[in-house]
């Protein structure tokens, strides 16, 4: 009955390793699970969709990104869409930019270019270009992206386009990377990863908080029932989080999850542009309205003490001789493991990450609360005009 018995501090960690595995379950399956559930509910036509395919203005702003656009553009231009017109604006870019789009213009006549003037000050110079888009724009439903990404396929308008019901008024979708080696590489794509299964499963959950740029799509009338930007022109970023925390709501923001949907990143090859983002988004994320950010820092909080308190009752365990007590604690994070295992596999593989997370999951479940961590120290001890306008 000896190996039935529990000391004080082994009913302890192991009281607070059972509440903390109860609130990780609560978040992976009410939460990250929430892209699959979507997924399967289409799979059944348990989701509704318009029959319409109104005309869209899809726009892109590209800075030096002439190499990037003659892989890109070529895609976005010969969507399987009834009527759409793509607008670059060209943002003081100093490489082949400008040659590029005018080649590009006389071969598809639905693409149309204009550029941010070298005289603009004190404004972010991609919140200026998106507006100057938004503002040349023809019609009400506007596609953003970005240089660095590719459709996965030719159907991308037309899936975002079905979520264009008459309530809605924001559709968001899911941007990821392919696989590729090396080792930064694999931490940018999962990060990414985890992070839309946050953002992506609150919004599912009818609870939208923000959006990224890369992929995603509003009305033109609320970008001016917004009156634009101009609730953060102060900060250097903002243009998609932010606007998305202003207006979303549970009744006017959509999620379109297909992978023919989804917007491909191009790879990251170095370090600091993935850290200049992160901050960046740092720096907004401060501004941001409702709980959601706070849940998710909760959810953090809870897994690294549910990995202390379970390292904890194992090594208590070995060293009193206690099997039962350490082997409690084992079963706690391997259930727990194999439900993490199996919500993020099936999500990647159905969002086309083309990637199995097994032994990495563990070292990548810590080490992306570290990154975070790492980006918030970043930015706290970098200069306040660092991310303001200019």
């Amino acid at each position: 009955m000896e190996a039935f018995t529990f000391n004080p501090v082994e009913l302890i960690v192991l009281s607070a390793a059972g509440v903390l595995f109860i609130i990780q379950l609560i978040y992976y399956l009410g939460l990250y699970n929430r892209i699959h559930l979507r997924n399967k509910a289409v799979r059944k036509e348990e989701t509704h969709f318009t029959r319409e395919l109104p005309p869209l203005s899809v726009i892109i702003c590209a800075r030096n990104e002439a190499d990037n656009l003659r892989k890109v553009l070529p895609a976005i231009l010969e969507q399987d869409y009834p009527q759409f017109e793509v607008i670059v604006i060209n943002d003081a870019s100093t490489d082949e930019t400008e040659d590029v789009l005018g080649y590009m213009e006389e071969k598809y006549p639905h693409l149309y270019h204009s550029f941010t003037p070298d005289s603009a000050r004190y404004i972010s110079h991609k919140k200026l270009a998106l507006t100057l888009g938004i503002k040349a724009s023809k019609h009400d439903w506007l596609v953003f992206t970005e240089t660095n990404c590719l459709p996965a396929s030719n159907q991308w308008l037309k899936l975002m386009a079905r979520n264009f019901t008459s309530q809605t008024q924001i559709v968001l979708g899911y941007s990821g990377y392919d696989r590729t080696k090396g080792w930064l590489h694999k931490r940018v794509a999962f990060d990414t990863f985890f992070q839309s299964l946050r953002y992506l499963g609150f919004a599912l959950a009818g609870k939208p908080y923000m959006g990224i740029g890369r992929n995603m799509a509003y009305r033109k009338e609320l970008f001016f029932k917004q009156k634009g930007y101009s609730k953060y022109l102060n900060l250097q970023r903002g243009e998609d989080d932010l606007f998305v925390n202003q207006m979303a709501n549970n009744s006017n923001t959509r999620v379109e999850t297909d992978f023919n949907a989804t917007m491909r990143i191009q790879p990251v090859y170095r370090y600091k542009d993935w850290k200049e983002e992160k901050v960046s988004y740092v720096a907004t994320s401060r501004f941001y309205r409702g709980a959601q950010r706070y849940l998710l820092g909760f959810e953090t909080f809870s897994r690294l003490l549910f990995y202390v308190a379970c390292i904890t009752g194992i090594v208590f365990g070995i060293l009193n001789f206690h099997w039962l007590a350490a082997g409690i604690a084992l079963l706690l994070w391997l259930i727990r493991y194999i439900v993490q295992a199996v919500i993020i596999n099936q999500t990647a593989k159905e969002m086309g990450g083309n990637r199995k997370y097994y032994f990495s999951l563990p070292v990548f479940d810590i080490l992306q609360p570290m990154q975070s961590l790492n980006f918030k120290f970043c930015r706290f001890f970098r200069g306040k005009g660092d991310f303001m306008r200019r």
